[in-house]
């Protein structure tokens, strides 16, 4: 299944516990705090571990997301009636509505077409107030993290909750030019069926040079702010071996 993580609600159920909450996402959180009382889109928000945690810290929280498996989880936590959640894209976002948008969770290199991605920062750009901010993380491509993504170095086991075991790991199967597509598998023990033991999620990301990005978000109507390299704002290529991009919307 393609992106099977967000839309096959086996793995949906397990998805904040496969990926806990972590600096990136406190990195988020603590630059949201910086405007309290903000109103905020989260796009792309799966499960909704940070879009509650934005509630929670007292904030008006938009979560839009595509995913039915993944929203679906987020709506059964508790608290969750203090968001809006909105199952679709970038398109259903209210204009002039938002002081901060964020896409973390590399949800912006999910956008693998040039057009479409054009088309998501236009809508952003719409849903944000005059001066509101664009907030998002993406790999740099420089680093070449996807080096590391192979079977040998990926593998992780892990006790779910029922007692099962799981093991997971990741198999880059091409990289063509910005683009890297690669398959997560999961193996589940002591189930009945192949098909109930082994998940494959076949997921493919855009690896967008920063000048890229730059030009997309000024063509789109955005100021760069400024853009890190890792989550203690360090310099780009000093980091974590990421982008992550703040900007403005201007007129």
């Amino acid at each position: 299944m393609q992106n099977a993580e967000f839309n096959d609600p086996r793995l949906a159920q397990l998805y904040d516990m496969l990926g806990p909450w972590g600096p990136s996402d406190q990195f988020f959180l603590d630059l949201a705090n910086e405007s309290p009382h903000s109103r905020i889109l989260d796009l792309g928000c799966g499960t909704g571990q940070i879009t509650l945690a934005l509630a929670e810290a007292g904030h008006s929280v938009t979560g839009i997301d595509p995913a039915t498996a993944s929203l679906n989880v987020a709506r059964a936590k508790p608290r969750a009636e203090q968001i809006t959640w909105i199952e679709g894209t970038s398109a259903h976002a209210p204009a002039k509505t938002f002081n901060l948008a964020l896409m973390t969770n590399h949800v912006a290199q999910f956008i693998t077409n040039d057009a479409e991605w054009a088309a998501l920062l236009a809508d952003l750009h719409r849903a944000l107030v005059l001066g509101g901010r664009l907030v998002f993380d993406s790999r740099d491509p420089a680093a070449r993290g996807w080096e590391d993504w192979n079977p040998s170095d990926s593998r992780e086991q892990t006790r779910l909750p029922d007692g099962r075991g799981l093991v997971a790991w990741t198999e880059v199967t091409e990289v063509a030019g910005e683009l890297v597509t690669f398959v997560q598998h999961y193996v589940f023990a002591a189930t009945v069926t192949r098909a109930e033991r082994e998940l494959l999620s076949r997921l493919t990301l855009h690896f967008r040079p920063e000048c890229k990005l730059r030009s997309s978000l000024e063509a789109a109507g955005f100021e760069i702010e400024a853009i890190y390299g890792g989550w203690g704002r360090e310099d780009v290529g000093r980091g974590d071996g990421e982008f992550i991009v703040i900007a403005r919307a201007r007129k």
